[in-house]
């Protein structure tokens, strides 16, 4: 965790609002400045005073950005104007340049030759830009990424709009034509041109820069200039269930028993709307379903359980902070609920205190922070962005920033008590990428939600492809395979009354008419989950070199191939960490293509080796799901264990792949808020051995064998 931000922090007096210390990033500087290495600001015009940048609660990782690659030129410049309509910066697009990124787009993976207004929207149907988590920065293929650094619902044009006068050359139309499968071509990739980010209502703004001199690098520092990626504690890399909203204290109970006895691995219980006297707004109260909270919290630990809380800010006159949120918050409601305006410090402070001395001391674990996004456009329940609130931004702009206070809000929380957490969240923004919550959505599609992880690193978000029941059992498994490969490893099961194994049907699982094969299904869906249980080792050090270096633990894999023409357009399969590359598979199809990269790749259930720079046909069982090994690599594989609690978890069988395996290190890990990690180095000449270094107190890992692969 940042242990440093508090002494980042300054508050400023006008309207309360929590502002950044005037260091080198946030002063006023001429265009092109570098203020930090292989990152330069650009200030067009009069910027406005509320943005990402100037509410942001985390300082950039100075470590970790000056142990990247030097960068000495900026590589792009960036200009602007402005007009009655806002503000317009314009930043040069090569021919063949591919742009990725602006958060979380769901519909699309190359953004280059599309429009997008990055406006906050629950249920972003279209390929539009709206989203729940949209973003403006993107990168691209020239090495380098751009950070309009605006609370705005900015439009970016990533490409071709084309000014009178002004086509492209001769030479640039005979760039490259075939460098982009045939589906891009239409986009005129070829040419040279430029993206236009239009910034609605502004006077200026502040644009950012950031070097490589590789895409990964440059998103790399994104994430570093954000604060670094979270280090979730180790259950919160388990496996997650959600039980249906109106269950209460003793169904909650049951079914934890339950898994504990089928073996069913599980980490966390996440209890939905129908904990609280009123959902919707929200009291933040136990309601009589749940008369002995003390003790639900009690029981759930002594089987290792964390319990996660749904909840939304929207406050009900009826919870024992509405009082005292009032004078705090906007002049729209929400649900019958008052809109706290997290930008204050005041309200921050009511809003965390209640929950740490009424929750979290008590044995809650974190939460599920729920439509803090904007369903105007489809539901029309949120507040409009003419709205007002005391910190002095509008509707929209509280709409860019809610998401990211909000998670600020309760993660205040837990520092109070030093503890870490993980958690949800359906709507974050930029430089999210400190935050331990994942996002998820209440759409469905399986496709999109692959894209989304693809996407989502060149953000720096986390997202859940979250399972909750499935249209037949070979949807349910295929959905639960991709939850498994992902940043958080949930099952929602908030609408049926059983698990989705023991009935895929809605109505029929709420009538208890179980399957008749259930067992069967279970046994099927127990050997997924248990995959997630042996890769817990090597998530973590993943997320440990999100944290530091700014790696995203989940990415594309044009993110390290950019390069090769054939990952440019990959948005069905990712990299997992370092050595894992995962291809999920939907439902309807028993056979998939796969492209490998350069060098070797290893079949990770079959061990059969195949090489890179082509694209192989592969048939898949139900039971699997298809993942391959880069040659070169050490797996650490943990034994299969019901939660990570359990000291077995850190026993290791390694995998070694290849002839000469570089070495993997994983990090055992204390749990404190601001950990101590020992680092375990396991590396393979001719013989399996573990070096460690560090002098903490963390549960050790324990190698129990080395097998070769290949």
């Amino acid at each position: 965790m940042s242990v440093n931000r508090r002494n980042f922090l300054k508050t400023a007096s006008a309207g309360g609002v929590l502002m950044q210390a005037r260091f080198a990033v946030g002063q006023a500087a001429p265009r092109g400045q570098a203020v930090h290495p292989g990152i330069w600001k650009f200030t067009l015009g009069a910027p406005e005073k509320i943005t990402p940048v100037s509410a942001r609660y985390y300082p950039p990782s100075v470590t970790g950005l000056a142990a990247l690659p030097i960068v000495a030129k900026c590589p792009v410049n960036v200009t602007g104007s402005g007009s009655k309509r806002g503000y317009l910066a314009r930043i040069p697009l090569a021919a063949n340049e591919v742009v990725y990124g602006l958060g979380l787009q769901l519909q699309s993976m190359i953004q280059r030759g599309l429009k997008k207004k990055l406006r906050v929207n629950a249920d972003p149907k279209m390929d539009s830009g709206d989203s729940h988590a949209p973003v403006p920065f993107y990168v691209t293929t020239g090495g380098y990424g751009v950070l309009v650094d605006t609370a705005r619902y900015a439009t970016f044009y990533c490409g071709h709009k084309v000014r009178k006068g002004s086509g492209a050359s001769a030479a640039d139309a005979a760039i490259g034509q075939d460098a982009l499968p045939a589906a891009y071509r239409r986009y005129r990739f070829n040419e040279a041109t430029e993206v236009l980010v239009e910034i609605p209502e502004a006077e200026g703004v502040d644009v950012y820069v950031f070097g490589g001199p590789h895409m990964r690098e440059a998103v790399q520092r994104y994430v570093l200039f954000s604060g670094g990626g979270p280090l979730p504690p180790r259950w919160g890399l388990g496996m997650w269930y959600r039980v249906k909203s109106d269950y209460g204290q003793e169904e909650a109970l049951k079914l934890a028993s339950e898994f504990r006895d089928r073996q069913i691995p599980c980490d966390v219980i996440g209890l939905e709307p129908g904990w609280q006297t009123h959902a919707y707004s929200c009291t933040y109260v136990w309601s009589n379903k749940f008369p002995e909270p003390a003790r639900l919290l009690k029981d759930m630990a002594a089987k290792s359980y964390r319990v996660n809380l749904w909840e939304h800010a929207f406050t009900h006159p009826d919870s024992p902070i509405y009082q005292a949120l009032l004078p705090h918050s906007g002049d729209y409601e929400v649900w019958g609920g008052v809109v706290p305006d997290l930008l204050q410090q005041q309200a921050r402070q009511i809003f965390a205190e209640y929950h740490e001395k009424e929750h979290i001391a008590h044995g809650v674990s974190g939460y599920k922070l729920d439509e803090c996004d904007n369903s105007d456009f489809t539901g029309n329940w949120s507040w409009p962005e003419l709205a007002s609130f005391p910190s002095g931004v509008d509707g929209e702009q509280m709409h860019c920033l809610f998401g990211l206070t909000y998670q600020q809000t309760l993660l205040d929380a837990f520092e109070k008590r030093k503890q870490r957490t993980y958690g949800l969240v359906r709507s974050s923004g930029a430089l999210a990428a400190p935050y331990p919550f994942v996002l998820y959505s209440d759409l469905y599609d399986h496709k999109e939600f692959i894209r989304g992880v693809v996407n989502m690193g060149f953000s720096g978000l986390l997202w859940t492809p979250e399972l909750r029941n499935a249209a037949s059992t070979e949807d349910l498994i295929r959905r639960l395979q991709s939850v498994v490969l992902s940043p958080m490893a949930l099952i929602n099961g908030w609408y049926i009354k059983n698990p989705p194994w023991k009935q895929v049907d809605r109505a029929a699982n709420n009538a208890d008419r179980l399957a008749s094969d259930w067992e069967q299904i279970e046994s099927k869906c127990r050997n997924v989950m248990q995959l997630r249980m042996r890769l817990i080792p090597y998530l973590h050090a993943a997320f440990v070199q999100y944290h530091r270096s700014g790696l995203p633990p989940f990415r594309a894999l044009v993110m390290d191939y950019p390069d090769d023409p054939n990952t440019w357009a990959l948005e069905d399969q990712y990299l997992v960490g370092d050595s894992l590359l995962a291809a999920p598979m939907v439902a309807g199809h028993q056979s998939r293509s796969v492209y490998l990269p350069a060098g070797d790749w290893y079949d990770f259930w079959s061990g059969k080796r195949h090489t890179g720079i082509q694209r192989i046909q592969i048939d898949v069982p139900l039971e699997q799901v298809p993942v391959f090994v880069k040659s070169g690599s050490i797996l650490p594989l943990a034994e299969v264990t019901a939660h990570t609690d359990d000291p077995a978890s850190r026993r290791i069988h390694v995998q070694v792949y290849g002839e000469h395996p570089g070495p993997t290190v994983l990090f055992e890990d204390d749990g404190a808020w601001s950990p101590t990690l020992n680092e375990v180095t396991l590396s393979w000449s001719g013989k399996g051995e573990l070096r460690r270094s560090g002098g903490g107190s963390a549960p050790r890992y324990e190698v129990t064998d080395w097998n070769i692969v290949g």
